[in-house]
């Protein structure tokens, strides 16, 4: 029986974790190619911190000025208790069609919503998540392995290739590291200190603290392609690390508060002008269809980057206020309200 009602950790303007507050609100209801979900679990990552607190502020244009839609969480793992008007898998190919019917475990990338009972969502951006794979697991997928494997297809990483990942202990980084070992890759990985061991047992030949490493002193023409994740070190740098034909893929905005990513850009655009070390920034998609890719490479084997820590519903704000200090390693999991 579904509820009237249901709680969610909602924000109504941009800040830290303290503006989350815990509400109840109507469960929504699905229109046509829509879904309703119970949510089992919700997998926080550095963009929910980032539209929390509105930072670079170029992103207000896009998601409101005053703040962002009200629920985080972003990628969600559960199971489907509504299908919109006309749709289920029996109901045809028509616009009003879903793939997913009452019962199935679903995983993807929605807009927001994971930190709430129950989300609705395009029927297209959810993934069937495989029998063996629990749901907490499903939940952490989406975004941050879809992201690393983007990455990797853009810096052209196939068996043999060798990688460095410059901020690799975060979800994003732990998934480039895991999925560049799974293409037989040869990975260096740098990260904190806390990582260490755990991009080892991804598969990362070396790590380093980046306390501690001057990439500076490193042999130029090392690498065939450079992931780099947190988007600090300078652009020169890194591009003097990949031989002539590789590329340094940016996936990490850099520091700047206002434009973000705009700035490191426009250098390394500027940089690659007649270089055969070329820069190349990666604007993710979201794609279910690489969700359930992923999805099945962890029900076949796949390890994927350690779950740090999981926080009940009812703790939400202190996992958010987790992930906004930037150390984790891994990935973090909120538990649904109802699971």
């Amino acid at each position: 029986m579904i509820p009237a009602t249901m709680p969610v950790w909602a924000q109504h303007r941009y800040g830290g974790p303290e503006v989350v507050a815990l509400e109840q609100v109507p469960v929504p209801n699905p229109g046509p190619g829509e879904v309703l979900v119970e949510v089992a679990a919700s997998s926080l990552n550095s963009a929910d911190a980032r539209l929390l607190r509105g930072d670079p502020a170029l992103i207000r244009l896009a998601f409101g000025l005053r703040g962002p839609s009200p629920v985080r969480g972003r990628d969600v793992a559960g199971v489907v208790v509504a299908v919109g008007p006309g749709a289920g898998p029996g109901a045809g190919a028509g616009a009003g069609a879903s793939p997913h019917a009452v019962g199935d475990r679903v995983a993807g990338e929605l807009p927001g919503g994971g930190l709430g009972a129950y989300v609705v969502g395009a029927a297209s951006a959810l993934a069937a998540v495989p029998a063996s794979v629990p749901l907490e697991v499903a939940a952490t997928v989406p975004l941050a392995g879809g992201t690393a494997w983007q990455a990797l297809d853009a810096g052209r990483v196939v068996h043999g290739s060798r990688v460095l990942v410059v901020g690799a202990g975060g979800g994003v980084g732990t998934f480039t590291v895991a999925l560049a070992a799974h293409r037989g890759a040869r990975v260096h990985a740098i990260g904190g200190a806390r990582s260490l061991e755990v991009l080892r047992g991804l598969g990362a030949e070396e790590v380093a603290d980046h306390r501690s490493v001057d990439l500076r002193t490193w042999a130029p023409d090392a690498f065939d392609a450079v992931v780099d994740v947190v988007g600090t070190t300078p652009l020169r740098t890194l591009r003097r690390l990949v031989r002539p034909g590789g590329l340094v893929v940016g996936v990490g905005g850099g520091t700047d508060r206002v434009i973000g990513p705009l700035g490191r850009m426009l250098a390394g655009a500027v940089q690659s002008v007649g270089s055969t070390r070329r820069f190349r920034p990666l604007a993710a998609r979201t794609d279910a269809a690489l969700t359930a890719r992923l999805l099945a490479l962890v029900a076949d084997g796949l390890t994927p980057p350690p779950i740090e820590r999981t926080w009940p519903f009812d703790e939400a704000r202190a996992a958010l206020a987790h992930i906004d200090a930037g150390h984790t390693v891994g990935k973090i999991i909120v538990t649904g309200a109802v699971w």
